[in-house]
């Protein structure tokens, strides 16, 4: 079972930028398909942004994230991120990476594993 643990998170201010990452205990992180999902107070949980095999690798993104968020790879080290930018009190939620079966609008049912999450929180 590969473990995924988050971080990063935090407070911040509407318009702000965070980073976040996600590291997986596997040697064999470069075969997985990864993506980032949040589950806001009260809410479902929902894709966020999703990346293919490599570092540099196809990325797709919710269309209430796009233009705004990064999700990138590091094979070498073994960790998944998602940059944040332009920050809207909307995003906050606690955000989970995950390991899925498709990176094209994966659903819950793509997951083949979550990591613990990490607390976002934008301030107005």
């Amino acid at each position: 079972q590969v473990q995924l643990v988050e971080s990063g998170g935090g407070l911040v201010q509407a318009g702000g930028s965070l980073r976040l990452s996600c590291a997986a205990s596997t040697r064999t992180f470069s075969r997985y398909f990864m993506a980032w999902f949040r589950q806001a107070p009260g809410k479902e949980r929902e894709f966020v942004a999703a990346i293919n095999w490599s570092t540099g690798g196809t990325t797709y993104y919710a269309n209430s994230v796009k233009g705004r968020f990064t999700i990138s790879r590091d094979n070498a080290k073994n960790t998944l991120y998602l940059q944040m930018s332009s920050l809207k009190p909307a995003d906050t939620a606690v955000y989970y990476c995950a390991i899925v079966q498709t990176v094209v609008a994966p659903t819950l049912a793509d997951v083949a594993s979550w990591g613990q999450g990490t607390q976002v929180t934008v301030s107005s």
